[in-house]
């Protein structure tokens, strides 16, 4: 090799070296860890294993966040195998048996539903794999020794949408909460969010609160229902978006369209309504940082040695802010980088 060819190397290691720099600093400043440390998580110089398992990818958040892994898996030289939960306990469980059946660098897992997975969960955990939970807890967390829990506040995210429903409902009228799944701990946030708004306002009048589990034909049905049996819905707030855009559907197809919709995840079609005024107002649950982040955070539990509780808090809370017409364009750009 030439003296030219080795300098021209090491200018292309230099700037990948950065690019992984920079990018894990755009991913881990967001997750709250120093940029110090962001700096020293460097692309693994062997191909990882991982495996990763969320929800269900007929969720429009489960398959962003795959798409993420996926990419920034491939940045820091992760080979990422699926593991889909097909919006099913049952079916994930099975699932992550199968995971739990195999070799592992490290894995990360949304559940469909709190303490149905922690068995083969707790095999991996035996076997010294680093197991990062997303969005959704496992188990308790005094109950799994987790490598760490990268999460949104679901408690802020339900609480914020609801409040602005309020407001341009001006505190008093009727609304709907269509759930989640309701063994989903970030669901269980929500609803808890939206009960702490809606206590302080005595003239709201909550008239359903049914679970859609994620499922756009159930939240169909409900609301096909719902406006048959209520004259009067001022707003409704949507555990996610795209049940809330289902329920648009309906709402449509019934000249309802004066319902004030809220939603949760700030998914693109999401944006794209807010900023059309379809629906109000939507929170982004940042899939591509948490699935970005657990990428992140498996490559440093493995190639630096990075441990939980020390290196990585056990507990790690993801940000993502409202989503109005104003900052709309500038969350779609980011989406569109697996940025948050």
């Amino acid at each position: 090799m030439s003296g030219t060819d080795k300098s021209s190397m090491t200018r292309r290691d230099l700037l990948q070296t950065a690019a992984i720099a920079g990018a894990a600093t755009a991913v881990l400043g967001g997750l709250g860890a120093s940029p110090t440390s962001a700096a020293e998580v460097g692309r693994s110089e062997k191909p990882l294993k991982a495996a990763f398992s969320n929800a269900g990818l007929q969720a429009t958040w489960c398959a962003q966040g795959k798409q993420a892994a996926e990419w920034w898996g491939k940045l820091f030289n992760v080979d990422v195998t699926w593991f889909d939960g097909q919006l099913d306990a049952v079916k994930q469980r099975t699932a992550i048996d199968n995971m739990a059946s195999q070799k592992w660098d490290f894995v990360a897992i949304q559940a469909f539903g709190i303490g149905t997975l922690t068995q083969p969960v707790q095999k991996m955990i035996d076997a010294g794999i680093p197991v990062i939970d997303m969005d959704t807890l496992i188990a308790p967390l005094d109950q799994i020794n987790v490598h760490s829990f990268l999460a949104p506040d679901n408690e802020f995210m339900g609480a914020s949408v609801t409040q602005a429903l309020v407001n341009a409902i001006g505190g008093k009228g009727k609304m709907i909460m269509t759930q989640g799944a309701l063994g989903h701990t970030g669901a269980q946030g929500r609803a808890k969010g939206f009960n702490s708004v809606i206590k302080q306002y005595p003239n709201v009048e909550v008239l359903d609160t049914q679970p859609a589990d994620w499922d756009v034909s159930k939240t169909a049905r409900l609301w096909e229902t719902y406006l048959t049996k209520y004259p009067q819905i001022d707003a409704a707030f949507f555990h996610n978006d795209d049940m809330a855009l289902a329920a648009y559907n309906i709402m449509k197809a019934h000249n309802r369209t004066n319902i004030l919709i809220g939603g949760v995840d700030a998914m693109p079609p999401a944006i794209q309504a807010v900023s059309e005024g379809r629906m109000f107002a939507t929170v982004r649950n940042p899939s591509c940082r948490i699935h970005g982040g657990a990428i992140v955070a498996g490559v440093a539990a493995v190639t630096a040695g990075e441990k939980s509780g020390t290196g990585i808090p056990k507990s790690v809370v993801t940000d993502g802010p409202v989503v109005t017409k104003a900052n709309a364009a500038g969350m779609q750009w980011m989406e569109d980088h697996f940025l948050i």
